[in-house]
């Protein structure tokens, strides 16, 4: 039986992600993507016209995936420093849940072969970074995070440990636990931004 469109594709992106962290993301091929799922490719075709369609899907799921993780861990709590760690536990979490994500980041298809998948990767890690210079900014005026720091140096500083964290688990065989590791670490950045606050 023939499966609903919205269904097959989400089963297309899912297989895609699948095969991305399993072969890497520049071995994927829409023949591969139809083998695993069991289709012809023209049939995958008919969901997606081209591979740079099937890959905007992916990065638009995956924006929409880390977007909603975000909006869950901002309001998870009042507390300026503990939204931040919150923050940083939800990007983490979803890079543990979609292990392929740090590796389209560096990938030929991402870098060389798409522009628009590069331009929403950029867009959503953009996000993420003014995001975390928002919540810097408010836990500043609140007295919770050091004031002679820059919010946007500071987002820096915390969206570089995330990609750090993710990278060296990728590149390690997935060998710690991604997200107390990085929330380990984000203590200890955490700690030099509380420091002594200065007016």
């Amino acid at each position: 039986m023939r499966k609903p469109a919205d269904i097959r594709k989400a089963e297309i992106v899912r297989t895609v992600l699948d095969l991305a962290d399993r072969i890497g993301p520049d071995r994927v091929t829409t023949n591969a993507v139809a083998q695993a799922i069991g289709v012809t490719q023209a049939a995958l075709f008919r969901h997606f016209p081209s591979k740079a369609a099937l890959w905007e899907a992916v990065a638009e799921q995956v924006s929409h995936q880390l977007g909603e993780a975000w909006n869950v861990a901002l309001r998870s709590t009042d507390a300026p420093v503990e939204r931040l760690r919150a923050l940083v536990g939800a990007q983490l979490a979803q890079i543990k849940s979609t292990p392929a994500m740090p590796m389209l980041l560096f990938s030929r298809e991402l870098n060389v072969e798409n522009d628009q998948l590069r331009r929403l990767f950029r867009d959503r890690l953009g996000a993420f970074h003014a995001v975390l210079a928002t919540e810097i900014g408010q836990a500043q005026q609140l007295g919770a995070v050091r004031r002679d720091i820059e919010p946007a140096d500071a987002a820096v500083l915390l969206s570089s440990l995330v990609q750090g964290v993710a990278i060296r688990w990728s590149l390690g065989s997935r060998e710690f636990a991604l997200v107390e590791e990085g929330l380990r670490l984000l203590d200890v950045q955490l700690r030099l931004l509380v420091g002594e606050t200065k007016e």
